[in-house]
């Protein structure tokens, strides 16, 4: 399809939405989708849903019985063994792996987990990630084989792990809770769960990238398919193996604190949960950082692991590591049995220092008020409400303090007009998102008419890629109206929306800051890396101190998460611009604006628009973790599914978030 027919496909996109906006007042079902069209989705599904999950009972039940006693033995060896041994332990494995910097960090956070009195709750965390990383690893291992082998299982697989990346990790706990009971054998099953595709993702992409030379050479020599495999493929793809390795171990330590919901378990994640509903800053902020630490640690020595890093040090033969560790242990073991009544642990401290440190934050809360306040309330009315409810409502005593005068519809329409014009110059695609953007702004995204935004998601599918895309645009639309989702939806769509808009302002102007400095990008590399490594739940935490209850306080967490993407892959695309091309530029006597504006972030747009794909994606799989914070999306229907056990509501949600983060990936993706 030519460009001048694509432009004229949106131009009639928009004439037809302008007239919906104008009749939507005088035809109640355009903005709001009629009751009586409903269907009792979730329902219908609990009626299925129900009996299934009744006969599978006594199985979950007794599977989760089963799942309980090694659980419970390795949270007794961790618990037994001293900590000063364990922490030995680490310091030799960080210090083979990774380095003196890593071993030493590593020491510091067991010593400071220790410190503040959660050493047991830190073991039951890692009694959970450890038994629960075996299976995850050998399921998704053996998922990515079968992709791997049979082209037609792959395409199949491929969607099954789409849906569960995307689908949210609440709506995993209310089928396991009412099948395995409440308890911690269910969240182990939930964080095996959540933690598969990661393997099953690097072993398929492992595995189709072993260099066709070294399967010839095999072949040469005689191998039979399973040696070839064995000897051959298995080692060529080993450091895309082991990466799957370490994004699965973060994936199951991301679970810890949603695990805790229904697990019922002394560990770390539901000291976090429990500090955080009883509002105790300190408590939730010191129990934050021992995951934020254990997450540090493990992501660095996995992460040294797969990419064989040289920083190791080697103090003896490889092949004595793992022996000495293991007697290391064992020693920890036997001092325990010959002093039953050691007790090395600081009693009291945990709790008064999270006393202090409350008092301390309330302090600063106090003090940072005023400002935080104007930044709440700037964002609020003049972004956040606008956007819901539009310019026009919003110009009211209630929201910016007076009524709009006659002539401020008329102003607002020649400004949008004007600004399409003076775009429309250089680029008519633009100028119509500008009309697109106004129109929007003026009705407000939350009374929008839905048939608008059907026209808009079906004509934007169909010509980035094809009817497939557009009828999964049109199954999940349906999905969403029949079930009387769409509100929730359209606050899920413009808190996702303002949220992207404003990572990618702040996250692309720090990734083009960082990748014309290098000093700048040696200290926003760090942060980056702590921001990717913490656990969602830990995002709730200052925001929720900083700005209370709210959905400008749900705002504010999905932005902290979502806004690493922005900046590693701005950052990665500048930087791997050529620099024959650069140079060739730099020759033509351009400008340093016009080097960054015309030559660096055109040839770095595939990266750049890989980092706006996974800032969406980022936002969207925070919408749940947010809800607990104070939203009306469908995070908070999940949420709501959960409290009463309604499967077939977290279904219907879930699913509705799943099919928009699905939708809005293959929406930007190129191939």
């Amino acid at each position: 399809m030519t460009r001048l027919a694509r432009l004229s496909l949106w131009g009639a996109a928009f004439v037809a939405c302008f007239l919906l906006v104008l009749a939507a007042p005088h035809l109640p079902w355009v903005s709001a989708f009629p009751q009586s069209w409903q269907l009792p989705l979730a329902d219908w599904l609990n009626l299925i849903l129900d009996p299934a999950f009744e006969t599978l009972q006594p199985l979950g039940r007794g599977l989760a019985t089963l799942i309980a006693v090694p659980l419970r033995w390795l949270r007794q060896v961790l618990l037994f063994v001293p900590w000063p041994f364990f922490t030995l332990v680490l310091f030799l494995l960080a210090l083979r792996t990774a380095g003196r910097g890593l071993a030493f960090f590593g020491v510091a956070m067991q010593l400071y987990i220790v410190t503040v009195g959660y050493w047991p709750q830190a073991m039951n965390t890692f009694a959970i990630v450890l038994l629960s990383l075996p299976p995850a690893i050998l399921i998704g291992f053996a998922l990515g084989v079968a992709g791997h082998l049979w082209a037609r299982i792959e395409g199949v697989l491929t969607v099954i792990l789409d849906l569960m990346q995307t689908f949210p990790a609440f709506a995993y706990l209310i089928p396991l809770l009412i099948v395995f009971g409440f308890g911690p054998s269910a969240g182990m099953i939930a964080s095996v769960i959540f933690a598969i595709p990661p393997m099953a993702r690097n072993t398929i992409v492992g595995l189709h990238g072993v260099p066709p030379v070294i399967l010839e050479a095999g072949r040469m020599n005689g191998a039979t398919p399973a040696q070839l495999f064995w000897t051959a493929k298995l080692p060529a793809a080993r450091r895309q193996l082991l990466v799957g390795v370490n994004q699965t171990t973060m994936a199951s330590l991301s679970m810890v604190i949603i695990v805790a919901i229904i697990g019922g378990f002394n560990d770390i994640g539901w000291e976090v949960l429990s500090a955080m509903r009883s509002a105790e800053l300190g408590r939730s902020l010191l129990s934050g950082v021992v995951i934020v630490a254990m997450a540090i640690v493990l992501d660095r020595i996995t992460g040294a692991l797969a990419t064989g890093s040289p920083r190791g040090v080697v103090l003896a033969p490889d092949r004595w590591l793992v022996p000495v560790m293991i007697a290391i242990v064992a020693a920890g073991a036997l001092v325990r049995i010959a002093f039953p009544s050691l007790d090395i642990l600081p009693r009291g401290f945990g709790f008064a220092a999270a006393k202090t440190l409350d008092a301390w934050l309330l302090v600063f809360v106090g003090w940072s008020d005023p400002f935080f306040s104007a930044l709440r309330n700037g964002l609020n009315y003049g972004i956040i409400l606008p956007m819901r409810i539009g310019v026009i409502a919003s110009a009211s005593p209630m929201v910016w303090g007076f009524t709009a005068p006659p002539w401020f519809i008329p102003a607002i329409g020649i400004t949008v007009l004007a600004l399409a014009g003076i775009v429309a110059r250089r680029q008519l695609g633009l100028a119509l998102l500008v009309l697109f953007t106004g129109l929007v702004l003026y009705s407000g995204l939350a009374r929008f008419p839905w048939p608008c935004i059907v026209i808009i998601a079906l004509l934007a599918a169909s010509l980035q890629r094809g009817a497939g895309l557009a009828a999964t645009v049109l199954g999940a639309l349906a999905l969403i109206l029949l079930s009387g989702m769409w509100q929730p939806f359209v606050q899920s769509l413009y808190l996702t929306g303002i949220a992207v808009m404003l990572c990618i302002l702040i996250g692309g102007a720090i990734g083009v800051a960082a990748a014309e400095n290098d000093m700048i990008s040696k200290i926003v590399r760090p942060i980056a890396d702590a921001l990717q490594t913490l656990p969602q739940f830990v995002f709730l935490i200052p925001a929720l101190m900083l700005f209370r209850v709210g959905e400008f306080t749900a705002l504010i967490a999905i932005m902290v998460y979502a806004v690493v993407p922005p900046i590693r892959y701005v950052e990665h695309g500048l930087r791997g611009v050529p620099p024959h091309l650069v140079e060739a530029a730099r020759q033509m006597g351009v400008t340093r604006w016009q080097m960054l504006t015309d030559v660096k972030i055109p040839l770095a747009g595939p990266a750049i628009r890989l980092g706006v794909n996974q800032t969406i994606m980022y936002a969207i799989s925070m919408l749940v973790i947010a809800a607990l914070v104070g939203t009306r999306d469908l995070g908070q229907q999940v949420y709501i599914a959960l409290g009463n056990a309604n499967a077939g509501l977290g279904l219907v949600s879930g699913l509705s978030i799943a099919l928009l983060a699905m939708i809005a990936d293959r929406m930007l993706r190129r191939n």
